[in-house]
């Protein structure tokens, strides 16, 4: 279902993401992380699993990381090793400026024939030094002539300020890049406008749009909102207070997603721009994990809603 939807440039696709273990966890203990991911994730009725390599991005923030950066495993490898007997396509995501072009030759040869998906993705900063660069690690994939389908990453955040992330997206369209995952959204605003910019250039330059899948994530506290924000995610100002006030942030940020996710749907169906959602949690705590399959379970009701009323409307 996943290539269908990517391949046809469908709507409703529907993904849910998670990051590895850390890398000096115990083995019986990864073991035990992967069994407990497997239940909770086998009959969720998803298009596909996310899997991030999280690099360090302190060189585009100065301020104190909310939370120690610690190196987790490689999500190829967790994939292969421990969830392999989950039955779904994966998208594994490969932080590309810490390899050299052999060896991410060597890697995508060696990967083709397990991995379907992978997202690539760059350096955090123009200051931090890398061996490889995203426009690199694009033309190598394309001269591997490998059957890995590519998608790519979008920040709605990013067009706020440079007014440039359709482009970009064209861009990476163009280096073989099918499908986009975005940034988790939480200012309707920069994702509309970034939208707009992105439908009426297809339209000028007649180009096809792409699906773009937009990030979600449950926030059940002040300090995760902190991180949130330390990643780079725009949060309103009359949002974040009337979180922090909240007598029940969880709760809140759910319905808060919720109605972004009503006002995308809306929004894309009037211009026919195919999108879908991955949910995710950035926090390890258990009550943030279960938020997420909350919202998860919401958003793919109205996704099916959404679609029933279209079929409706069309017949």
């Amino acid at each position: 279902m996943l290539e269908d939807k990517i391949k046809n440039k469908k709507s409703g696709i529907l993904l849910y993401g998670l990051t590895p273990p850390k890398q000096n966890t115990d083995e019986d203990k990864i073991k035990t992380i992967a069994h407990k991911q497997i239940a909770r994730i086998e009959n969720l009725g998803i298009d596909g699993l996310v899997l991030y390599d999280i690099q360090d991005e302190s060189s585009r923030n100065n301020t104190p990381r909310p939370f120690p950066f610690t190196e987790t495993l490689s999500p190829d490898i967790y994939n292969a090793n421990y969830l392999s007997e989950l039955k779904i396509p994966k998208i594994i995501y490969k932080s590309v400026g810490k390899y050299s072009a052999g060896e991410l030759n060597n890697w995508i040869n060696t990967n083709s024939k397990q991995i379907d998906f992978s997202v690539f993705v760059g350096s955090p900063s123009n200051k931090q030094v890398t061996n490889l660069s995203l426009s690199d690690a694009y033309k190598i994939n394309k001269q591997a002539n490998s059957p890995i389908r590519l998608g790519g990453v979008t920040i709605p955040e990013r067009h706020y300020k440079k007014n440039d992330e359709h482009l970009r997206l064209f861009n990476k369209k163009e280096k073989g890049c099918g499908f986009f995952i975005s940034q988790c959204v939480y200012n309707i605003n920069n994702t509309k406008n970034f939208l707009s910019d992105y439908y009426y250039g297809a339209i000028e330059n007649n180009l096809e749009l792409q699906p773009i899948i937009f990030t979600l994530t449950p926030c059940g506290s002040v300090k995760t909102m902190a991180f949130m924000e330390w990643l780079g995610i725009d949060i309103p100002k009359w949002l974040k207070n009337d979180l922090k006030h909240s007598e029940n942030i969880l709760s809140n940020s759910i319905d808060i997603c919720k109605n972004i996710a009503h006002e995308l749907l809306e929004y894309c169906e009037n211009k026919n721009i195919p999108i879908g959602f991955n949910i995710e949690s950035v926090s390890i705590r258990k009550a943030e994990i279960e938020a997420s399959i909350e919202l998860l379970n919401d958003v793919k009701a109205m996704m099916n809603a959404h679609n029933h009323i279209i079929s409706k409307e069309l017949a």
